[in-house]
C-alpha cells in the first residue's frame, strides 16, 4: 500500500459525547511498520500523549466504515482570517465511541439525535457533534478528518474539504528586540508566506527594508533523514519566511507608532511600540520568567500543553498596555514545539499582544536545544530534533554568531549577561572565556545591578533528577567562582523591612541571590522536602517576575497571573 504523504496534525478531539478523552485503542490492527515500531523508544519525551508521537507516519487507511450517513463538514468553507474559531461539524454518527477523534490537519454533547429521512420516513437515528477549534494563519490548507481506532489504530472514517486562508502570505506575528545597549535601534521579525523583502515603516516617516530567511527539513538534527527526530520527520511544517528589519534613529524611553509588509501582500495594523531605557540610565522596570510555551484557545489537546501560558501572557499584556514595561526577558523553554514546527506559530501569535510592543529578550533552553549527537552538555532529545534553528531564526539576538546564543546587554542601571546553559559552559570553553570577561568588564557604577541569567538553575528545590539535580554539580563547580567563591549556602541572609519584605543591604548581602523563574506556563513541579537552608521561599503558582531598578535599589516581585497579587518580594539595596 502507498504511504501517503506526511501531515501537520494541529490539534485534537476526542469524540464521545463531547467529552475530551484519550484513550488507546484495544486492537492491533493496522500496526506500525517494524522499522518505526523500533525508533518509538526514542519518542518519548517529544510529547506528553504517548500514542500521539507517531501518528503521521502511520499508514493512514480508510476504515472499513459501512455509514453512509457519516459526514464532518466545517462551518465554512470560504476563506479564513488570520485569527478566529472555526466550526466542524460531524453528522450521521450511529454508534459513537471512545476511539473517534478528530484532528485539525495541514496541508492538506455527541448524544444528539438526528433522524434519516427516506420517503419523508426515517429509517435511522444517528448522532451529531459541534467542535470548535482555533486557528491561526499558518499559510497552508487545513483540512478536518474524523477517525476510528484511537491513536494506536487510527484509520479515517471522513474528512472535510480543505479550507484555505485568506492571504496565507499576509505579514504577522511581530516581535521586538534590542541590538545594543544605546535603545536607539530596535529589531522587528515576523513571519510571512512571502519570501520577498518587506518594510516597516515608523515614526513620521522612517522606513526599513527586511532581511529574509528561512529553515528547512534538512537544517533539522536528523535532516539525513534518521528516524526518530520530529523536527525532520513526522513533525515537519513548512515556516514560510521570517522577515527581520532594523529600526534605527529612536530615542531611548520612548513610544513610536509601526506597521510592517508590503503593498503586495497588505500591511499590519499600526501598533505602538516603548523603546527600552538606555543603558547607563537611572531606571528600568522589567518583566522575566522562564518556560512559558503555549496552550490551546479552544478544547483541544497536542502533543505538549503549557497550562499556565495563557493566563500569564494576558496578565502581562495588561502590564505591558499600561506603559509600565520597558523590556522582557523570556529565559528559556521558549515555544515548546519540540519538532512540531507549526506550535511556533502559535506560540508567537500568543506573545504578539507582549512582543510587538517592548523588546523581548530570550535564552536558549533545553527544548529548544538539546538533542543526541548534537553538542549540547545535556544529552536528552528535549528539542524533538531543532536543535536551535528554529529558534535563532524566530529570535535574531545580538550574539556573536550563529549556534553561538550568549550576549550581554545593558538596559537602564542594569548589565544583563544572558548564557546558553545548553552549550559548553567549562572553564576551557569558548562561552566561558566570554562571559568570565564581559562580567569582569562591567562598569558597576554606570551600572551597578549585574544580572546573569541561564535557562538552568545551578541550585533548585525541585525533585532531583539525573539531569537536574537540586545542585548542578558541573554547573556551579565551573561557572559559579565567576559570580563569587561561595558553594551550596547564601553567607548573608535578608532582613525584614518595615513592610515584611526580605531585604539585603551592605550589612548582609555577601553572595549572588539566585532567582528560579520557571513558572510562566509549563506545569509545576512539586518542591523536595528537604532542608535546603538556602531556599528562603517557595510558591508553586504560574506567574512572572516584574521588577523595578534604579540605581541604588533593586526591587523584586513575584505576581501571581491568576489574582493578579503579589505573592512574594525581596529588595537588594546599595548605599
Amino acid at each position: 500500500m502507498k504511504m501517503p504523504s506526511p501531515f501537520t496534525l494541529l490539534t485534537i478531539f476526542s469524540l464521545v459525547s463531547f467529552s475530551i478523552i484519550i484513550l488507546p485503542a484495544n486492537t492491533d490492527a493496522y500496526s506500525l511498520p517494524e522499522r518505526l515500531v523500533r525508533s518509538t523508544a526514542e519518542l518519548r519525551n517529544h510529547t506528553a500523549i504517548s500514542e500521539f508521537r507517531v501518528v503521521n507516519r502511520r499508514q493512514l487507511i480508510n476504515c472499513p466504515d459501512p455509514n453512509p450517513y457519516l459526514g464532518v463538514s466545517a462551518s465554512s468553507n470560504a476563506s479564513l482570517s488570520d485569527d478566529g474559531y472555526i466550526t466542524v461539524n460531524i453528522t450521521g454518527v450511529l454508534v459513537p465511541s471512545r476511539n473517534h477523534w478528530v484532528a485539525m490537519i495541514s496541508p492538506s454533547h455527541s448524544n444528539k439525535k438526528e433522524c434519516k429521512m427516506v420517503a419523508g420516513k426515517c429509517v435511522v437515528k444517528t448522532c451529531a457533534a459541534a467542535l470548535t477549534f482555533h486557528v491561526v494563519n499558518i499559510r497552508t490548507d487545513i483540512e478536518f478528518v474524523m477517525f476510528s481506532g484511537g491513536f494506536n489504530t487510527p484509520c479515517i472514517l471522513r474528512r472535510s474539504d480543505p479550507v484555505s486562508f485568506a492571504n496565507p502570505n499576509r505579514p504577522l506575528y511581530a516581535h521586538l528586540s534590542s541590538v545594543d545597549s544605546t535603545a536607539t535601534s530596535m529589531r522587528l521579525t515576523w513571519v510571512s508566506g512571502d519570501k520577498i523583502p518587506q518594510q516597516v515603516k515608523y515614526g513620521s516617516d522612517g522606513i526599513a527594508n527586511s532581511s529574509v530567511s528561512t529553515f528547512s527539513q534538512a537544517d533539522m538534527c536528523a535532516g539525513s533523514g534518521r528516524l526518530g527526530c520530529p523536527a525532520a520527520d513526522f513533525g515537519w511544517h513548512d515556516p514560510g519566511y521570517i522577515h527581520s528589519a532594523l529600526i534605527t534613529g529612536l530615542h531611548p524611553s520612548s513610544s513610536y507608532t509601526y506597521k510592517y509588509g508590503s503593498n503586495s501582500v497588505g500591511w499590519s495594523n499600526v501598533i505602538t511600540l516603548k523603546t527600552p531605557a538606555a543603558g547607563g540610565s537611572d531606571e528600568l522596570r522589567f518583566l522575566a520568567y522562564g518556560d512559558m510555551g503555549k496552550a490551546p484557545l479552544d478544547s483541544s489537546v497536542e502533543h505538549y500543553i503549557q497550562p499556565g501560558s495563557v493566563s500569564v501572557t494576558k496578565a502581562m499584556a495588561e502590564e505591558v498596555s499600561s506603559g509600565s514595561v520597558d523590556s522582557i526577558f523570556h529565559i528559556g523553554d521558549i515555544s515548546y514545539a519540540t519538532g512540531f514546527l507549526v506550535e511556533w506559530d502559535f506560540f508567537l501569535h500568543l506573545i504578539n499582544p507582549l512582543a510587538s510592543r517592548v523588546s523581548y529578550m530570550t535564552a536558549i533552553g533545553n527544548h529548544e536545544r538539546d538533542y543526541g549527537g548534537s553538542g549540547s552538555v545535556y544529552i536528552t532529545p528535549d528539542s524533538g530534533g531543532e536543535c536551535g534553528v528554529p529558534y535563532e531564526t524566530y529570535f535574531p539576538m545580538p550574539t556573536p554568531a550563529k549556534d553561538k546564543p550568549w550576549y550581554s546587554i545593558d538596559q537602564g542601571p542594569v548589565h544583563f549577561t544572558v548564557i546558553s546553559t545548553e552549550h559548553t559552559f567549562s572553564p576551557d570553553s569558548e562561552q566561558y572565556e566570554w562571559m568570565s570577561k564581559d562580567m569582569a568588564a562591567v562598569n558597576r557604577t554606570r551600572t551597578p545591578w549585574l544580572i546573569f541569567t541561564g535557562h538552568r538553575p545551578m541550585y533548585t528545590s525541585s525533585p532531583g533528577i539525573p539531569i537536574l539535580p537540586n545542585v548542578d554539580r558541573q554547573f556551579v563547580d565551573a561557572v559559579e567562582p565567576l559570580l563569587l567563591a561561595s558553594k551550596e549556602k547564601c553567607k548573608g541572609m535578608p532582613k525584614k523591612d518595615g513592610n515584611g519584605v526580605d531585604t539585603y543591604d551592605n550589612s548582609n548581602y555577601t553572595a549572588p541571590v539566585h532567582a528560579i523563574i520557571g513558572m510562566a506556563g509549563f506545569k509545576l513541579d512539586d518542591f523536595t522536602q528537604d532542608d535546603n537552608s538556602w531556599s528562603l521561599v517557595r510558591i508553586l503558582e504560574f506567574g512572572y517576575i516584574r521588577a523595578h531598578a534604579t540605581k541604588h535599589d533593586l526591587h523584586v516581585e513575584f505576581v501571581n497571573a491568576v489574582s493578579r497579587k503579589v505573592d512574594e518580594s525581596f529588595r537588594i539595596i546599595k548605599r
